[in-house]
């Protein structure tokens, strides 16, 4: 590959660029009006205006991203994450002009994309899965399976991601309450209504494994995550190895997440989610088909670099290494920096007057430069600050002197949290059998 367009903003876009030059590869930046003045928009060797400030009208606008990128003479898109990186049509389409795309194949995006049919081909590959109900069509079908299943449950859009489609429901009040405000957000973003109700286990860890795939069958783990200190069933801290699970369920986990993976005969970078209860029984949760918010405490520990071998693998190389040749050496934690209350999560828009990061040998990936505009039309992620040491305690002290240290004005940031969450005795023990963010309230 010589030139590839990366279909994406902010700090994601900043990190693909900075591969890319590392391996002598031309970008191409799309930026909406609003994005003009972000880094990544000039770190790009060229950058085109794709539309206005909502991402309809420029981020997930699929044929004029094509158009650009054939005018442009690129040989492949690289979604990142978000967006339109799980889109199976979009991907298609890239292929369909003659471009490469650089995930999984257009029908792997398909097969996990929608929920309920993921957690199907997992039951019948022997991976255990969360009980739960098929599409669920009416307040008949709802309450019948949630009776069936036993509260609490989880109210979940089948096309959703993050926390953003998901209602914890405690009983058939609060069901049929969630049940049309579900299916209204699902089909506004998502583009279909379709939900389906899954058991809610409380005091659940989240655990995921990095998996990756060549167009040659060779599938590998590249260990896992622990995701558990979470706001609205989304991601706020994130490290590895995990500090609460014993050696002989992570094992487990790897084998059903490669098993997962070879299931749908997976190529390029994805990630393999696990729910896992009290008892270090663990459940298939779903399968990111794409890149990972969280990837780069992976590369700390493992020393790849995942976006690297998504290109390599894109242009048919083989992997270079095998799952025996894969070491783990210390530990990482990375903390999402976002612009919101840190009491309430609110969105917190706005320009970035003052941005100062703190003391410390941390890797910072962020889409924002001091002066800046944070603006509601995106998800607040300003950066992702990645801590890594010898060990768990190590990473800590690193963290805690760094966001001391950290002065961002004009905005409010959730760094007040972080803080808190780092003087936490659950956090520090690295017991995440409870909801860490609840005990701090």
């Amino acid at each position: 590959m010589k030139k590839i367009l990366v279909a994406n903003r902010g700090e994601i876009a900043s990190r693909i660029i900075r591969t890319c030059k590392k391996m002598g590869i031309e970008t191409v930046a799309i930026y909406s009006e609003v994005d003009k003045d972000l880094p990544y928009v000039h770190e790009a060797d060229n950058s085109v205006c794709i539309g206005a400030g909502p991402v309809s009208q420029s981020y997930l606008k699929m044929d004029k991203i094509i158009q650009i990128a054939l005018s442009n003479q690129v040989d492949a898109i690289h979604p990142g994450y978000g967006l339109l990186s799980e889109n199976h049509e979009f991907a298609q389409k890239v292929i369909n002009h003659g471009l490469i795309f650089i995930g999984p194949t257009p029908e792997t995006i398909l097969s996990m994309g929608d929920k309920i049919n993921a957690r199907q081909i997992m039951k019948s590959h022997s991976i255990p899965v969360v009980s739960g109900s098929q599409l669920v069509q009416s307040e008949e079908e709802v309450l019948n399976s949630a009776s069936e299943i036993g509260y609490p449950v989880m109210l979940k859009a089948s096309s959703g991601g993050g926390g953003v489609g998901m209602v914890i429901c405690e009983n058939d009040q609060e069901l049929l309450k969630a049940y049309s405000s579900v299916k209204k957000r699902a089909k506004l973003l998502f583009g279909n209504d379709h939900i389906f109700i899954e058991k809610y286990i409380k005091n659940a860890r989240h655990i995921e494994v990095q998996i990756i795939g060549d167009q040659f069958g060779n599938i590998i783990h590249l260990f896992e995550r622990d995701c558990s200190v979470q706001r609205r069933n989304q991601k706020v801290i994130e490290e590895t190895h995990s500090p609460s699970l014993s050696d002989s369920a992570k094992c487990k986990m790897y084998e059903a997440a490669l098993l997962a993976a070879k299931a749908v005969s997976y190529v390029n970078a994805g990630t393999v989610e696990f729910i896992v209860d009290e008892d270090e029984n663990f459940y298939f949760l779903e399968m990111n088909t794409r890149l990972q918010v969280e990837h780069p405490i992976t590369e700390k520990i493992t020393g790849i670099d995942l976006v690297e071998w998504q290109i390599r693998i894109a242009q048919n190389e083989p992997l270079a290494f095998r799952q025996e040749d894969l070491k783990s050496n210390g530990h990482a934690i990375e903390f999402r920096v976002y612009a919101e209350d840190p009491v309430t999560f609110f969105p917190s828009p706005g320009k970035i007057e003052n941005l100062k990061w703190g003391e410390g040998n941390v890797r910072i990936d962020t889409g924002y430069e001091e002066g800046n505009q944070v603006s509601h039309f995106y998800d607040p992620l300003i950066a992702k600050c990645i801590v890594s040491g010898e060990t768990r305690n190590e990473c800590l002290n690193i963290a805690r002197r760094f966001f001391e240290t950290t002065r961002i004005s004009g905005i409010k940031t959730n760094i007040p949290l972080f803080n808190r969450i780092l003087e936490s005795p659950e956090f520090l023990s690295g017991d995440y059998s409870t909801n860490i963010l609840k005990t701090l309230n």
